[in-house]
């Protein structure tokens, strides 16, 4: 797949910059199917770090628990919340602006920015937990496989896993290319999203086999006892959560979706094409959705009926040995291997997902806040470098001091939760403020971002009550 995107270094010209817009650099969108497909990636970024942690812990977590009785969960948490991505990534190829300078125009400001960047602010500190875990499921993972030092889940060996990767995370992203996440992230979705689908499918020919009854149990919309926390925490994971959602449209702008837009000088010829541009990205949204949805409909059938009927969750350190029950009882032993290495890759691209964005978000952060001068390509650059050195040996050390993944993971869920209701307070306001009604979406596309605003508004509601001690039941 072509990525089209010139990486930035020191010593290139601020027409290169993907965060600026200049007419040299428009591009045409392409009018076939298969040209639009050349050019989609963001969405496959987007995919990877999304089934890392929501789908391949929380969500087979939760079939492990509940059993099929939340199927229909899942269904709606992958469905609901990609139309407020597209609304965001919508704004980001008009205007040519990342997320988080679009959160800074939602008033009120509370000193430098807006209530909606300090609110982001803490969530992250939320996720560095998550991303610890993450790292932590791809060193015990790789300590099953190979410990190296001392047995299988030592301490030792987990530590020099842990140790090994971060440094291979920092390695790997130092140079800023794009170009490199997306291709991790083709390779690593590509081979675990058919392994697991596949065995999904065979489920029905082994001793775990599902029928009709059970795929029936799964759509009553009915929250047994005890699963209201964890399908909350599902519910801010699993799908396109606030950060990816805000995280993509600095993808959707390295691409080059934004650039190839180009600004905004009033031409009919600059509206067709960024009517084209859009129906790319729309696709690329599309696409990187129904990966999602097929993914998530597979684990949480995997640990349905697999773990749950032989009443296992995974916890602790023990999640990847839990998990590998899914291929082990069905395939037999040999199978633990072909788990491992799709759990890493597919963790493993989750971490290199992580690792690459989110520098780029406190990036933006920074200048926000005054300390650096975003603007400035080199200034720009040389922040994110540092900062892709600095977070995963702390995301590392986070881990290390928990060890427990799937517990990480789910108080990150709990942060996205709270920071999905302010994105969407943000997305209305900057469709109505800056968007061409040319450009907005029709009555269906919008009714629909309706009843996702809603829906996450009762999950924002839900969070905020569990926070201050009030449970809603």
């Amino acid at each position: 797949m072509s990525d089209n995107t010139t990486d930035n270094t020191d010593t290139e010209p601020d027409r290169t910059d993907p965060y600026a817009l200049h007419p040299d650099n428009v591009r045409e969108a392409p009018t076939s199917l298969r040209g639009r497909l050349r050019h989609l990636g963001p969405g496959l970024v987007l995919s990877a770090a999304v089934v890392g942690s929501g789908e391949l812990i929380v969500t087979t977590s939760l079939g492990a628990r509940a059993g099929f009785v939340l199927l229909w969960l899942v269904i709606i948490s992958t469905a609901v919340k990609v139309w407020v991505q597209l609304e965001l990534a919508r704004w980001t190829i008009l205007t040519g602006k990342p997320a988080l300078r679009g959160f800074n125009q939602i008033p009120p400001r509370l000193g430098p920015v807006g209530w909606i960047n300090w609110l982001w602010i803490g969530m992250d500190f939320t996720k560095m937990i998550q991303r610890g875990g993450i790292i932590g499921g791809v060193a015990v993972a790789c300590s099953i496989l190979w410990p190296i030092v001392g047995p299988p889940l030592s301490f030792t060996s987990v530590l020099t896993w842990t140790v090994l990767i971060t440094a291979g995370l920092v390695l790997l992203l130092r140079s800023g290319r794009y170009s490199i996440v997306e291709r991790s992230a083709m390779l690593a979705v590509g081979f675990f999203t058919v392994t697991t689908v596949a065995l999904a499918l065979g489920l029905p020919l082994t001793p775990f086999s599902y029928g009709t009854a059970e795929l029936g149990e799964g759509l009553r919309f009915f929250i047994p006892t005890g699963t209201l926390g964890i399908a909350v925490s599902m519910f801010g994971l699993t799908g396109v959560g606030a950060d990816e959602m805000t995280t993509y449209t600095y993808w959707c702008l390295e691409k080059g979706y934004a650039r190839w837009t180009g600004p905004d000088d009033g031409t009919e010829r600059r509206a067709r094409r960024a009517e084209g541009w859009l129906r790319v990205m729309r696709l690329d949204v599309f696409v990187s959705w129904l990966v999602c949805t097929v993914c998530t409909l597979s684990f949480y059938v995997i640990g349905a009926a697999v773990l749950h009927p032989q009443n296992l969750v995974p916890s602790g350190n023990d999640m990847i040995s839990t998990l590998s029950r899914i291929y082990t009882d069905t395939m037999g032993p040999w199978a633990q291997y072909l788990f491992l290495f799709g759990a890493i890759a597919v963790l493993g691209a989750t971490a290199i997902g992580s690792s690459a964005s989110v520098p780029r978000l406190w990036t933006n952060t920074l200048g926000l806040l005054g300390v650096i001068n975003w603007e400035d390509p080199v200034v720009r650059h040389r922040t994110i470098r540092i900062l892709t050195t600095a977070f995963p040996p702390l995301w590392a050390a986070f881990y290390l001091f928990a060890q427990s993944p799937v517990l990480m993971v789910q108080i990150g869920g709990v942060g996205s939760g709270v920071f999905l209701i302010a994105v969407v307070i943000a997305v209305w306001r900057l469709r109505a403020l800056e968007v061409d009604r040319r450009f907005r979406s029709g009555p269906i596309p919008t009714a629909a971002l309706v009843v996702s605003s809603l829906a996450i508004a009762v999950l924002g509601i839900y969070t905020v009550a569990e926070v201050v001690g009030v449970s809603p039941g």
